[in-house]
């Protein structure tokens, strides 16, 4: 069967993250979502997002395809669902789809010629940018247990400090020397070729995926996800940073999520607590607004390419586009627009050129390139985001 993942309603609630990506692409947990659904139905998927990304995240559409919504995450009862799903049928829960079988392009779908199956199981979804790390435990613990199930961990180098052993797995190629690892508070997985240097302190749930690197000495507070070839320094809580992403100093970094290719200067921090310990609000690009998030602790949303210098300070819920450059004392204003150079004593515009310069030396450095399909992408996010900025 041919699986397609869509990005569904929740995609404009997950900006600035899927300016660059589809919904599928969010990582979570141990994996991505796409990743996620791959494993637990056995096949490559591709997605239907917006047309803009379409040249880097190609759909594959054959006459029969089961489309599958990417703002949830899958598990065992979900996946063998979907999998059995047979033509003119679809998965609902409550007014939400989940997925369905289609023989019809995807603007002649009429529900009303479903046949409806509820699912009344539980399972994760993400609504807003916030439950990437407010969802990150239980996440973690799901990957955990699908990934390790019937297989055996490397073993626990002699020197390591550990707190439940039997919520610890390594794969090949890590190295960990003289660390403390705390899996009682929950599943700690270290991917592969990964690397925890020596005197870093770790509670679970944590997941460092391949290639990852937690610098010496470093503070993590469980749930944490650091993505492929992510460094890591400082204190950090309950935070998710997709790959190629480094907060590699000291510095606090709580209850946040960075995209890819972030940078976080030395010695920054964000606020992830109000000083009146009120709820905290967050920028909202459906409605050019604050909106509530039902949160007391949430700190800081920071899009793809985007950086900041040395002793920047975020405060509570602040949002921060794609390709920003911040730098400078004081606190920027808790919305920055993508494409922004500048801190709190105001912002320009930070054009493409020099942007893209920049990227292309960022990347170079992973040997991954900086090809016309991200250009085209990142000019196309300019644009879109043009109004937000003060020219």
């Amino acid at each position: 069967m041919n699986y397609i993942l869509f990005d569904g309603p929740a995609r404009n609630a997950l900006l600035p993250f899927t300016f660059t990506r589809p919904v599928a692409d969010i990582l979570i947990g141990i994996l991505t979502i796409r990743q996620k659904w791959e494993k637990y139905l056995g096949s490559t998927i591709t997605t239907l997002t917006e047309e803009y990304l379409s040249d880097k995240y190609p759909m594959v559409e054959l006459e029969e395809n089961v489309m599958i919504n990417a703002s949830f995450l899958p598990n065992a009862v979900l996946a063998e669902m979907v999998s059995n799903l047979e033509s003119n049928q679809a998965i609902f829960k409550g007014e939400e789809v989940i997925a369905f079988y289609t023989n019809d392009s995807q603007d002649e779908v009429d529900f009303d010629n479903y046949e409806i199956i509820e699912f009344n199981d539980d399972c994760l979804m993400l609504n807003n940018t916030w439950d990437i790390f407010s969802k990150n435990d239980a996440a973690i613990r799901e990957d955990f247990e699908f990934l390790t199930e019937d297989r055996k961990s490397q073993p626990i180098p002699k020197s390591v400090n550990v707190i439940a052993p039997e919520n610890i797995f390594i794969e090949e190629g890590a190295q960990l020397e003289f660390v403390t690892l705390n899996a009682s508070t929950g599943p700690i997985y270290i991917g592969k070729d990964t690397l925890i240097m020596e005197g870093s302190l770790i509670r679970g749930p944590f997941a460092l995926c391949e290639g990852a690197v937690v610098k010496m000495g470093a503070k993590v507070y469980g749930a944490t996800t650091v993505g492929t070839y992510s460094k890591i320094g400082g204190e950090i809580n309950n935070s998710v940073l997709f790959a190629y992403s480094n907060k590699g100093h000291e510095g606090f970094l709580g209850n946040s999520v960075l995209g890819e290719w972030c940078n976080i200067g030395a010695d920054s921090n964000n606020s992830n607590l109000k000083n009146n310990y009120e709820e905290v609000k967050l920028w909202s690009y459906e409605t050019e607004g604050f909106a509530k998030t039902g949160l007391q602790f949430c700190g800081l949303m920071m899009g793809d390419h985007s950086k900041c210098g040395i002793n920047t300070m975020f405060n509570t819920g602040t949002v921060v586009g794609v390709s920003s450059n911040i730098f400078g004392s004081g606190f920027p204003r808790n919305f920055v627009p993508s494409f922004s150079w500048g801190g709190a004593a105001g912002f320009s515009t930070y054009v493409t050129k020099k942007a893209f310069d920049t990227a292309k030396l960022v990347m170079g450095r992973r040997n991954i390139e900086f090809d016309e399909k991200e250009a085209a992408i990142l000019e196309h996010v300019f644009e879109e985001t043009k109004k937000w900025r003060k020219e």
